[in-house]
């Protein structure tokens, strides 16, 4: 626990058994008080390497979409108590030594959601990003920082943290369960005036690494325009608001 906080790091697992080890060892389990990996129907050994760490583990019969996991690992995760929930992708990408930073950012009261960034303070490209996503990056961030009235480094991370409050008054369950969840999040945080804060985070791509396809990117970036325009005309209004959506995922 930090600041008598319950933090439950998230998993949303999909073909992950060649990372998962890796990233598990590296969760500091003095801050994570539950880890709990949620496998979307693989045909890997990814339930497999789970079970022999003993980390808490559910399975999806099928294959429910990035977004679906996530928005099983979140009602499982407010099940479990929840006070700060981390979702943390299996694949080694982002540093899971950053997880007690990004729960600090919570718990101290300051911020409600924390992002680790891929863009602060250090080449995204040195990592081995491809350039057409980098610039992608930068130009979905910039406009959808314009049309938010926001000033992120950018809103496509998937490494996130979030306060219950956040979790349990947002509408998930109304979201894509493909990957734009993430964006339509964020999205709505900024709707109901939810405060973000950002981190700076080292990330890794190589094979083993998920990500998605041009042609799939394509897609994602117009749907990530699509919810930033549809959300611009109530982000300015609503930004000192707290939520009066209650999320209907029980």
């Amino acid at each position: 626990m930090i600041f008598g906080k319950k933090v439950v790091v998230v998993l949303p697992a999909f073909q992950a058994g060649k990372t998962l080890e890796r990233t598990v060892a590296e969760i500091p389990r003095e801050v994570a008080d539950e880890v709990l990996l949620v496998d979307d129907a693989s045909r890997d050994d990814t339930v497999e390497v789970a079970r022999r760490l003993g980390i808490r583990t559910l399975v999806h019969e099928r294959n429910l979409g990035y977004g679906g996991n996530q928005k099983t690992c979140y009602r499982e995760a407010l099940k479990l108590g929840a006070d700060i929930v981390v979702m943390l992708h299996p694949d080694y990408q982002y540093s899971p030594r950053l997880v007690g930073a990004m729960v600090h950012m919570v718990a101290s009261g300051h911020y409600d959601i924390a992002l680790g960034s891929r863009i602060l303070a250090q080449s995204a490209l040195a990592g081995g990003m491809p350039f057409y996503k980098y610039i992608s990056n930068r130009f979905l961030t910039f406009v959808q920082n314009v049309l938010m009235g926001q000033k992120l480094s950018e809103y496509h991370t998937g490494y996130r943290a979030y306060s219950r409050e956040v979790l349990a008054s947002l509408p998930l369950d109304e979201n894509s369960d493909d990957f734009i969840f993430d964006n339509e999040v964020l999205c709505q945080a900024v709707r109901a005036g939810f405060r973000i804060g950002e981190l700076s985070c080292p990330t890794r791509y190589f094979p083993e690494a998920s990500s998605i396809n041009l042609r799939r990117s394509l897609v994602y970036g117009l749907g990530v325009l699509r919810c930033a325009l549809r959300n611009a005309r109530w982000s300015r209004a609503s930004r000192d608001r707290k939520p009066t959506i209650r999320n209907r995922i029980p």
